[in-house]
This record gives C-alpha cells, structure tokens and sequence, in this order.
C-alpha cells in the first residue's frame, strides 16, 4: 500500500495558517528552444494547474514564519529542471536573506531527463543554497512525501537537519522502474519505503501531512533561542557523603529514572530523533531535541534499560552521538550529554565497526565543540562508552551517579583476582560523586532525596532546573574563553 499524492497546493494549504501564505514565483525562465519539449510544457501546466514542478512562497505554520518550498509530482513527475532549479534557489536564498526556516517537501522522480545534464547539476547549486542557509544556523526541514527519488533525494531531499516522511512513501535514490529495465528484475519489496528508513536510522520519524503542521510547530519551538534573562539557582546537595558502594547498588535499580524519565518529567518540549541518517541506528541511545526550561538545546544519552534489555552500547551509538553534535553546531544551540551506562558493548560486531576509534572521535569532537557543553552522570558512568560523552563545559552527577574505567566488579577482578573486593574497590577508586566533585571532575551533584528511583519525577525535575541554569549561565560566556577553560580544565585534571 503506497501513500496518497497530495499536491503542493494541498500540502501548503493544510499546512499554513488560514491566509498567510504568500507565493514567492515569478514567471520561470525560459530554458528551450526545442518545440516538441515547449509543447510538453504547456500540457503539464494545463494538467496540473501550476506553472512549474516547485512551488515557494511563505506561510505561518501556528503562527511561526516559515519558508516552503514545496514539488508538484502532478507536473511532468515533480522533475526538476533548470527553471524549477532557479526557483528553488532564488527561494532558499531569500529565506536565508530574511532569517526563515525552510520546510521542504520533495516528490520527485529527480532530475529532468528533456533537459540532461545542465538539470542533473543544478542539484550542486541547490545543495549549495541549502548549505549556505544551514551555514548561517538557520533550520532546514524535510518532509519526503511520495515518491522521492533520484537526484532529488540524493541531494537537497536528504540535508535536513531534521527529515520526516509520508507513511507508505515510496523513497529511494534508484526508481523502482529503472532499476528494473537496468538489471530485468523487480527491485526487492519493502526497502524503499518509508517505514523501512525509520528502522534503519536513515530519517527521524513518519507522520502524515495532517499531522505535520503540529509537529513543525514543536520542532521550531524547540528552536527558538530566545530565552529568560535569569534563572534561580537549583536545589544544592547537602554534601553528606555516604558509603560509595551503597550508590553503586542504587544506580542499577531498575526503577532509576535514566534519559526517557528526564525527557519526559523534565523538559518542556521534545521532538526526538532516529540514527545516524547514515543507515545505523541504536536503540542503547537517545537523540532529541529539547527544552529545559526556556533553554533550547541537542540532547544526545545513553538509556541504560535498553541496552541491558536489549544490547550493549556499539559504535552506532556512537556516530549517532557524533551526528548530535553536528546538529548542535548547525543549529547553534548548546549540546547536552547524558551518562548512563554498565559499559559499551565486548564483542567481535563491535570491535570490526569501529568501537575505539568511535570513542576516540567522540571524545576529541567533544572537548573541542564550539558550542556550549554539559554533560550529565545520570547513574552508571562505565568505560569508554562513558567517557566518549563527558568532555563539556560544566559536568552534572546525581547524588548516587558514579563514573570508573570498569564496574568495581571488574577492577576487583583486575587486582584482587575476585569481585568481592568490589566495595572496597568502588571506595579507593574515588568513583562516586563526592569524590569525583572533590576531584574537579564534577561541578554540581544533584540531590537524590534519598534516592532517585523513589521520586523520579522530583529527581527529573532538579535536573531539569540544575540544566536550566548552567545552560543560562554558559550563554553568557563569549566561546574563546570558554573553550580555553575547557581544555585547560582537563589540562589539569589530577595535578591540583
């Protein structure tokens, strides 16, 4: 079952306030002599009642400005063209020049076989206009309607800092009916659909046009910037320390509210995200976008329930990580991490995919991120997979949150040949909050009253508060010094 065709007409109607969209098209330019091709022209106006396969203009979508840029499949397939091309370009550029959010809504079979090459490189001059518009930290949107295929999802279709499809959209880059004249076999069911992007973390969701202008909304709610000038101070931890093995315990309680809990508790707006976008994606993280508060930012964390659940942390998580800190710097928003994992994955799929040098990125993209960075200790804070998402500005840790090159079962094994030395092990080690505070390594502990598992909602919310005001007070900082206190903060970790 293949989705419906909404025009553009339709989808801009549905999608913008009542009488607020303004066309932006002039006449398209004139790109042939050639009679018969003039002709073919002509009928496709007439047979789909718009001038062109690119409709542009502006609208309000709940009341926001947004720049659409939307295909009409019903003129000669949604093909683009040298004409159609121009106008896409001239309508990114103004959206650029006036500070708007773009929405584009691809259906196209790709480029325009009447006009050959000129048409199959005027995709580097949209991309290029896409670029400079993301370049200048202004949101790209997607909505792949059906079908998107060809040189139009391979190039200005598959740039979005945040990608959506129609359900049963048929998306692929080689259309189904070439494929078959190509190799004389039909092209294998269920991959080029929509449905089966999602599962494998090439877009970040699926809704129908109806649902769309609600979740476009959300989306550019959560990326507005403006925020209030103050926020109070948060709860402070009283600073009675406790038995760090007691904390190890608690951590692993499966009632302890990890990302999903602080996400939903603790932020005032969500719009979560799926893989890498590059054909990965792992369910041991989480990618969304978020409010804390009134601060916007990325939030990249690792949900500790679904890799034991399901399976260790691995180097798709990873890149998924790497894909959120890409997203931060385009967006100009500030990144925030959170820590919550018995370790990354021991095993040979993750050892032949990268696992280290993953870590490695991780960990050099982050401590030199130009953007403002915090990282959370949510609870279990184990190894590498750890540590590949520490580097930051400021650093949180729950009160029972702990961080250590292996779980004290392990480093017990390690010297004590057994894991009953795990609680000394945990102590000497200085792994727990207090510690690790003490050690600079931590900025602020958030209180646990007495412990998170009991009140997640509360404990959601202190962490929520303590975001809000770090993330005011790094906005406040100009980004040379702040990145040179960074660097230097880890420069000298251990020698004060």
């Amino acid at each position: 079952m293949t989705a419906p065709r909404t025009s553009a007409t339709a989808l801009i109607s549905l999608l913008t306030d009542a009488g607020s969209f303004r066309s932006w098209d002039v006449a398209p330019i004139d790109v042939t002599p050639d009679e018969t091709y003039r002709a073919e022209l002509a009928r496709a106006r007439e047979r789909s009642g718009v001038d062109e396969s690119v409709l542009t203009g502006e609208g309000r979508i709940r009341g926001r400005r947004v720049a659409i840029v939307a295909c009409e499949f019903g003129f000669l397939g949604g093909s683009i063209g040298l004409a159609a091309a121009e106008r896409l370009v001239l309508a990114i550029e103004r959206a650029t020049l006036e500070g708007l959010p773009i929405l584009a809504g691809p259906a196209s079979g790709g480029t325009r076989m009447q006009e050959g090459t000129l048409a199959f490189l005027s995709m580097v001059k949209i991309s290029a206009a896409v670029s400079r518009h993301k370049a200048a930290g202004l949101p790209y949107l997607v909505y792949l309607r059906h079908p998107t295929t060809g040189g139009v999802f391979a190039s200005w279709g598959s740039l979005g800092n945040v990608t959506i499809a129609e359900p049963n959209a048929l998306i692929g880059f080689l259309g189904p009916r070439v494929y078959e004249a190509i190799y004389g076999e039909a092209f294998p069911e269920g991959v080029q659909t929509s449905e089966n992007l999602y599962r494998n973390g090439l877009i970040d969701g699926i809704a129908s046009p109806a649902q769309l202008p609600e979740l476009v909304a959300r989306v550019l709610t959560v990326l507005d910037r403006s925020a209030s000038a103050s926020v109070p101070e948060p709860e402070r931890w009283d600073g009675v320390d406790g038995d760090t093995w007691d904390s190890v315990l608690l951590s692993r309680r499966i009632e302890r509210p990890g990302i999903r809990a602080l996400l939903h508790h603790g932020a005032r707006h969500v719009v979560p995200l799926n893989g890498t976008g590059q054909g990965e994606r792992d369910l041991g993280l989480v990618l969304a976008l978020a409010k804390f508060g009134s601060r916007s930012c990325v939030v990249m964390g690792q949900d500790r329930q679904a890799q034991r659940a399901r399976t260790p942390l691995g180097p798709a998580a990873l890149r998924e990580a790497r894909r959120g800190m890409r997203l931060a710097t385009d967006l100009r928003l500030p990144l925030v991490t959170v820590i919550d994992t018995p370790g990354a994955a021991l095993s040979t799929e993750a050892e032949e995919g990268g696992l280290a040098g993953e870590i490695a990125r991780c960990l050099a993209e982050l401590v030199m991120h130009p953007g403002q960075t915090i990282s959370v200790i949510l609870g279990e804070g184990t190894g590498g997979g750890a540590l590949a998402l520490l580097p930051a500005d400021r650093t949180l840790a729950g009160r029972h949150a702990w961080l250590s090159p292996l779980p004290p079962e392990g480093a017990s094994a390690i010297v004590h040949r057994d894991i009953t030395h795990a609680p000394q092990m945990a102590a000497a080690q200085g792994i727990g909050a207090a510690a690790l505070l003490a050690d600079g390594i931590v900025d602020w502990v958030v209180p646990e009253l007495p412990d998170a598992a009991d009140e997640p909602a509360k404990f959601c919310a202190r962490v929520s508060s303590t975001l809000e005001y770090f993330l005011a007070e790094l906005h406040e900082q100009s980004s040379g010094p702040r990145l040179e206190a960074r660097l230097t903060r880890y420069r000298r970790l251990g020698l004060s």
